[in-house]
């Protein structure tokens, strides 16, 4: 089950001509929201409507390509983890 939060509100942009291909943020995404192309040397991403701005990919990319502002997204996943008794997600 993918969840899709609220469409086209999401504050994730994405520089591909700043991306070098380390591949850091398809690892550390926990929604697959990046993808490295077919040549291997770039993210791209699927689709920026599952994320849950929760800023790990911006946090982590090296050649800041990626920035995101945590929102709406980053309080779902928090409130989810509340529910679900377990702990909460940093969304600083």
């Amino acid at each position: 089950m993918s969840l899709r939060y609220i469409s086209n509100v999401v504050t994730l942009e994405y520089d591909p001509d700043k991306c070098r291909g380390c591949g850091v943020c398809v690892d550390v995404c926990p929604h697959a929201i990046f993808v490295m192309d077919d040549k291997g040397e770039k993210a791209v991403l699927t689709d920026r409507d599952l994320c849950m701005e929760c800023g790990a990919c911006m946090l982590n990319c090296p050649f800041d390509a990626i920035r995101v502002r945590p929102g709406v997204g980053c309080a779902w996943a928090i409130m989810a983890s509340t529910f679900r008794g377990k702990s909460a997600p940093s969304c600083e």
